[in-house]
């Protein structure tokens, strides 16, 4: 069977599809704090959005296939808010999450990939 390729209209739209879910995510979290009051503490602000959520989803394509397309409040509450403790021993960083954790590989998937020797 031959595989069919999307039309135009299809690719667009789902261009679209994707350029709105950011906007609800952003609307939803941090473009709902905006200054508003003074242009210049808006343009720093929406600088530093941008930053944050561009790690954010870095951060969830390190993490596993199951955090790629999550949204953002749902990686920041299984990933980024975690009640871990860190400690060092010998030089050695070691992270203590919680026992039973579910997303405790995807974690330890993230931290081992941002903290591996570069290639």
């Amino acid at each position: 069977m031959a595989r069919v390729r999307p039309t135009s209209a299809e690719t667009q739209h789902r261009g679209h599809a994707i350029i709105e879910r950011v906007f609800a995510e952003l609307i939803d979290g941090p473009l709902a704090h905006l200054p508003s009051g003074r242009f210049n503490a808006n343009n720093v602000w929406l600088a530093c959005i941008t930053i944050a959520h561009n790690l954010t989803r870095a951060a969830a394509i390190l993490a596993g296939r199951p955090h790629a397309t999550a949204r953002a409040a749902t990686i920041r509450r299984q990933l980024i808010n975690v009640a871990g403790r860190i400690s060092r021993h010998a030089g050695e960083i070691t992270i203590h999450l919680p026992q039973h954790w579910p997303w405790r590989h995807n974690r330890l998937r993230l931290f081992t990939t941002a903290h591996a020797p570069p290639t």
